[in-house]
This record gives C-alpha cells, sequence and structure tokens, in this order.
C-alpha cells in the first residue's frame, strides 16, 4: 500500500512494460494475416486482468495492423470512433502502448495530418516504433514522455485522445491542465476512460495493483467532469456510457466511459 504518486506510477510502469514485452514475442504480422479475429470482432489471448475489452474494435478497423498493436492495447474503448478526424489534422494519443489508436487515427488524418503517441514505457514505446515500421507509416510518431507534463509545445495538436489512460494518473489536474495547453483553440478532447458509481475507499485508492488495473483510479462523475470544467474546457459531455464492470468486494462498480470536451476557440 502506498499514497505516494511516483510510487503509483512506476507500478504502473512496470506492469506495462510486462505486457509489452509479452506482446513482443508475437510474431510479426498483421492482423488480416493471422486471421486472428471471427464474427466481426476481434478478440486476443492476452490477460485480461488489465482492463482489456475484446470487442472493442470491429474486424474492419483492423485490417492490416500488426497483430502486437492489437494485443498490447488494455484499453476500454475506441476514442477514434466518434472524434470525427479529418484530413490534414494533428493529433495526440495519451498513453499510447503499442500504437492501435494511433494508427487508425492515422488512417483518418491521412499523409497531411499527423499523429503523436505519447507513453512513459520504454517498451511499449520500443513496440510501438516497430509496429510502425511494420506498417511503413510515415505520420506517426512515438515520444517517451509523462501525460501529466506532455513533451509537446502549446497548442500545437487539434485532437487529443486517450484510451482508459487518464484513469491510471495519480495527477489527473495535471494531465487535464496539460491537455488544455496543447490542445490549438477550438481544439477538442476524446477520451475513453473509467468512472466510478461511487466513493472509492482511500485504501484502494493507495494500492498500486488496484491502479494499474485500470480500477481504484477512477474517478466519480462530477468529480471528473468538474475538473475539465475547472481546466477551461467547455461543451463538456460524457457521449456513451458501458456497463458495469465486474467489481472486486468493497469497491463500487466502474463504467467505461467516452468524454468529449472542446478548447474555445
Amino acid at each position: 500500500m502506498t499514497d505516494d504518486k511516483g510510487e503509483i506510477k512506476e507500478y504502473v510502469r512496470q506492469r506495462y512494460g510486462e505486457r509489452a514485452r509479452q506482446v513482443a514475442l508475437l510474431p510479426v504480422v498483421t492482423i488480416d494475416e493471422a486471421a486472428c479475429c471471427a464474427d466481426g470482432i476481434c478478440t486476443t489471448d492476452m490477460d485480461d486482468s488489465f482492463g482489456a475489452f475484446s470487442n472493442l474494435y470491429v474486424h474492419g478497423e483492423l485490417d492490416g495492423l500488426p497483430m502486437a498493436a492489437v494485443a498490447a492495447s488494455a484499453g476500454c474503448g475506441n476514442p477514434t470512433a466518434l472524434a470525427d478526424l479529418k484530413a490534414g489534422e494533428r493529433v495526440l494519443d495519451l498513453g499510447s502502448g503499442g500504437g492501435i489508436d494511433c494508427f487508425l487515427a492515422a488512417r483518418q488524418v491521412g499523409p497531411q495530418g499527423h499523429v503523436i503517441g505519447v507513453d512513459m514505457t520504454p517498451d511499449m514505446l520500443a513496440l510501438a516504433r516497430r509496429n510502425a515500421d511494420t506498417l511503413g507509416v510515415s505520420n506517426v510518431e512515438f515520444i517517451e514522455g509523462y501525460i501529466e507534463d506532455i513533451p509537446v509545445p502549446d497548442a500545437s495538436v487539434d485532437v487529443v485522445i486517450s484510451n482508459c489512460v487518464v484513469c491510471l494518473s495519480p495527477d489527473k489536474n495535471a494531465v487535464t491542465s496539460e491537455s488544455f495547453r496543447v490542445l490549438s483553440p477550438g481544439g477538442r478532447l476524446h477520451l475513453s476512460d473509467i468512472m466510478a458509481l461511487g466513493p472509492m475507499p482511500q485504501e484502494m485508492r493507495d494500492d498500486p495493483q488496484k491502479w494499474a488495473s485500470c480500477v481504484s483510479g477512477a474517478e466519480e462523475r462530477d468529480t471528473y467532469l468538474i475538473r475539465l470544467t475547472e481546466a477551461g474546457f467547455v461543451n463538456v459531455a460524457i457521449t456513451e456510457e458501458g456497463g458495469p464492470r465486474s467489481k472486486d468486494v468493497g469497491l463500487p462498480d466502474v463504467i467505461s466511459v467516452k468524454v468529449v470536451a472542446y478548447k474555445p476557440a
């Protein structure tokens, strides 16, 4: 148990670093070559304790993506599905992992657009770059950094996306303010994330393992939305909610959500 933000962050880094190392052992093939999807829904054999859902991306979206990019995903949604990305836009993915959402975004913004993935885990970055090489994409880059201190200039991107990563951060105020900073005026934020349906016990919030499992870092709806408003975002809304996930004894139910917010023009 700990209430130290640095210890929580380091535990999360180690946990997802191990996931990346497991995935790196998979053959370097694309989804269509491996035929790992059936009935229109993609599934993987990865350990579901990371909080991954198996039905977030339909087959057509994943055609041609490296199998490792899909297997590395521990997301709770598909942030590009409702982002309405346009050709030429600049997109930033917070906690980009193996790169699945970056590659989907890159297809939508086209060669004139650009996608940046930020991740704090060196093994995930190495895996994402290997996946980018497999795809031969030139409009995606992956950089090491913290989502609480994003290493990109002010007002330099049009869209910020993230997939079940904000809930992992022990300093969500910093994530929100940094997201606002890097967005250009009129830019938008699209988050797939986890929310709690009740107060999270402090002893659970102090448990790094529960944080890394996308559980105890989940916040209640009002806290989540007020934080975005206080950072300066407008038109903040939850656009979609998923059903409750399985819950541990002593914990409130948590749900997957899609959140949208805008930086004033």
